[in-house]
């Protein structure tokens, strides 16, 4: 069928890669950083392009038909009516939000009242949280703001030459504290509740659909947001979850309708498929290990790792709830992380090391139950992040989630996933795939393992975290949870 291109405009830099239309091999690859501060929390969006521009540079796109985007979710792109940017692009990690975003929680009356609504609460990262914002602090640049883009909508209009026609997909839309993925709509009225006038939002293209084509004949997909674009590229189905184990930790899986929930615990994002994608957020993973690395004065993760297997399951009794940054899952924003079990024969080193992984697979675990409660199935768990090649992670994840557990090799999963959209497009539009099938790439290549005969252990491990979770914090998750 040809070849296609993805590309992933991150925070900080973008990744092209160019790969073979039918069975997803890579064939060639370009980097190069954004022209920005690393730490910026705004952000003139010409600079995604010039980025772009220099990754796609000497040659690296001949011969590509049709290209995806997938882009940083919840960054806001306001524009005035000539299409021009009125400030900086906002960056989806700016927290400057957060009283916005609690502003807009009560005046549509709670956290229950957003849930039924977008199918999620509110976050500081939202676009309707930092149109507030905008509209709070910036009242004359949130008056010109004409039209409301995400960074994967910009550059895909900036791609087509900025045609009157303005795009999305249903995995950006689900970012925006606007859109609902359970209904499949915009909710006009809640930009308006957040900017205080209306604004022009984006068309929500399906899956397979196609932006446009470029003047030179390049077919654009419909783009997505980075977690869609990684979840596709990785080929994740239902019954499988993905656990991101970054300073903070994340849980999402696929599932075939939106998973609201009343306490705003899920964000009910959409996938790039067609399905949905819900996820539960925790403030506390690797950030947990770092910490107990440095109180042991281990200066590597691996050093942690190794000192941990030398324990044993249930770290001669040691508890830790890495609740160190407070805790959004279960909701405990102001507590601190606690240690409990502390006995003569326990304070060694290894335990504690044992302890640190235990209580975050434990934390991580809880999120998944959350999911699991709202009717998600969970078989097969993908672990992300540089902390899932750690031994003691893996030796100790399948028996605490209770399934297989699968250790991707590392590889930009979110270009990929962006060129898999890109051939499913293209494939439409020549009459050779269907809308309702993507390609069957290749799915990652991984290390598998399984619980196996420790499953029992890992309930036993599970059994010892919630007890002391439920008497240090009782109700955290209402009842019949972690169990």
């Amino acid at each position: 069928m040809g070849i296609v291109a993805g590309l992933d405009s991150s925070s900080g830099f973008t990744r092209v890669v160019v790969c073979d239309a039918d069975t997803g091999a890579v064939l060639r690859q370009g980097y190069a950083a954004h022209p920005v501060e690393p730490k910026a929390t705004e952000v003139d969006p010409q600079a995604w392009l010039l980025s772009l521009g220099e990754a796609a540079s000497g040659g690296l796109l001949e011969g590509v038909q049709a290209i995806g985007v997938a882009a940083q979710q919840h960054g806001m792109v306001a524009l005035d009516r000539q299409g021009n940017p009125v400030r900086p692009a906002l960056v989806g990690n700016d927290k400057r939000a957060q009283v916005a975003a609690a502003d807009l929680v009560d005046a549509l009356g709670g956290r229950h009242a957003w849930a039924e609504a977008v199918g999620s609460v509110p976050q500081s990262s939202q676009l309707v949280a930092k149109l507030r914002w905008l509209a709070r602090t910036e009242p004359e640049a949130a008056q010109r703001t004409a039209l409301v883009l995400q960074p994967h909508d910009w550059l895909v209009w900036q791609l087509l030459g900025r045609p009157a026609r303005r795009t999305t997909d249903r995995g950006g839309a689900s970012g925006t504290g606007y859109w609902s993925a359970r209904t499949g709509a915009y909710r006009p009225d809640l930009v308006e509740l957040a900017l205080g006038h209306q604004a022009a939002l984006p068309e929500v293209l399906g899956p397979a659909d196609a932006a446009g084509t470029t003047p030179e004949g390049l077919l654009i997909s419909a783009g997505t947001g980075e977690t869609m674009a990684a979840a596709f590229g990785l080929g994740v189905a239902v019954g499988d979850a993905v656990v991101s184990l970054g300073a903070s930790g994340s849980v999402m899986a696929v599932h075939h309708e939106a998973a609201a929930d009343p306490s705003g615990m899920i964000t009910s994002f959409a996938d790039a498929t067609g399905m949905h994608l819900p996820v539960v957020h925790t403030l506390n993973a690797v950030r947990a290990l770092r910490g107990t690395a440095e109180l042991l004065g281990t200066a590597e993760l691996a050093e942690l790792s190794e000192l941990a297997l030398k324990s044993t399951p249930g770290s001669s009794g040691l508890v830790f709830l890495p609740y160190l940054e407070g805790e959004r899952t279960p909701q405990l924003p102001h507590t601190a992380g606690t240690l409990t079990g502390l006995r003569r024969e326990s304070m060694k080193p290894e335990h504690l090391a044992r302890a640190a992984f235990e209580g975050m697979l434990c934390s991580l675990a809880d999120a998944m139950d959350v999911l699991r409660g709202r009717g998600v199935e969970v078989r097969r768990v993908f672990l992300l992040g540089a902390a899932a090649e750690l031994p003691a992670v893996q030796a100790l994840a399948p028996a605490i989630f209770g399934a297989q557990v699968v250790v991707p090799q590392p590889a930009d999963y979110t270009a990929i996933g962006a060129a898999r959209q890109a051939a499913w497009a293209l494939g439409v539009s020549q009459g050779s795939l269907s809308p309702h099938t993507p390609p069957a790439w290749q799915g990652a290549a991984a290390q598998v393992f399984e619980p196996g005969e420790d499953a029992a252990v890992g309930t036993a491990v599970r059994q010892q975290y919630t007890a002391t979770r439920e008497q240090i914090h009782p109700g955290a998750f209402g009842h019949g949870h972690g169990s």
